[in-house]
């Protein structure tokens, strides 16, 4: 520990701890969001075929409250990267430093894409499910599951099995069950990347609304560019393989948004086509590696 830094090393098979460093800095109290910075991160695995380089001096900070929009091409490394914020792995090289709210360390929960939650479980089982693990009484868990399902708009379904619900309901007790702990932040891969267009819509009117009113700080990744704009406060570009930041574009539509309001924004078009000026070489030099 050096000064006030709380630090420590995730155990990482195949790579030199002491070449990539993750980090956990507690902030002042009072503080309600994580504030990340990435200091020439790379990650190396190591394969068969030898070592692949997956991401490459990732120089990054997210500030606390801030939502940011990842967007790449496949296999740039975006999920390494937010795995890495999860704490699910550690950098081969650079520095990933992530602060968060009081003496501790920083929470985090992810929202993945597609059915991440658990069958066996009612919608209420499931969105208290993470509460049950870190040992919060039954009254409490209770009060919190009654107010996510009403923030949700599912306060009718709570004793629902997931198979009795929309793939967008789904998705919507996904989120509540990661809002439930309370994280400092919030990380969400491609979580509405399997939806038909109007569930998708409504949702990403569901997240704003529920970010606007939480305030976490929230990295999210998508290959969407229209979602990139609903969303974002910035939005992070990344090259083809090896992942690094090609471009960092500020989003400067005001808050609260509204997706209508946001769409017919004369400003809407100009930066979609200098998100996907930046973004299409990326693409096709990506597809033409990979052979696809």
């Amino acid at each position: 520990m050096t000064g006030d830094r709380s630090e420590y090393a995730i155990p990482n098979l195949g790579q030199t701890p002491e070449r990539g460093r993750m980090a956990f800095e507690p902030r002042s109290q009072g503080a309600t969001a994580a504030r990340i910075e990435a200091r020439g991160v790379r990650k190396e695995f190591d394969t068969r075929g030898g070592l692949v380089t997956a991401l490459d001096d990732v120089t990054l900070t997210v500030e606390p409250g801030e939502f940011c929009v990842i967007v790449g091409p496949s296999g740039c490394g975006k999920t390494t990267f937010l795995r890495m914020l999860a704490g699910l792995d550690t950098p081969s090289d650079g520095e990933l430093i992530v602060t968060g709210r009081g003496s501790g360390e920083p929470s985090n929960a992810m929202v993945f894409q597609g059915r991440s939650v658990f069958p066996w479980l009612t919608v209420r089982q499931n969105i208290a499910y993470g509460l049950k693990l870190q040992g919060t009484g039954r009254e409490e868990r209770r009060e919190i599951t009654d107010r996510l399902l009403t923030v949700i708009g599912l306060d009718r379904f709570g004793e629902s099995f997931p198979h009795q619900l929309s793939e967008g309901m789904r998705q919507r007790v996904a989120i509540a069950r990661a809002l439930a702990v309370d994280p400092d932040l919030l990380l969400m891969d491609e979580p509405f990347g399997a939806l038909d267009e109007q569930t998708r819509l409504l949702l990403q009117e569901e997240l704003l609304r529920i970010w606007e009113q939480t305030g976490k700080t929230v990295v999210f990744i998508t290959h969407s560019i229209d979602e990139s704009l609903t969303l974002a406060d910035r939005i992070v570009i990344m090259s083809a393989h090896p992942g690094r930041v090609k471009d960092v574009i500020e989003v400067p539509f005001a808050r609260p948004r509204e997706l209508t309001a946001v769409r017919s924004d004369p400003e809407f078009a100009s930066l979609f086509s200098h998100v996907w000026g930046s973004l299409r070489d990326e693409v096709v030099r990506a597809r033409r590696e990979s052979g696809r």
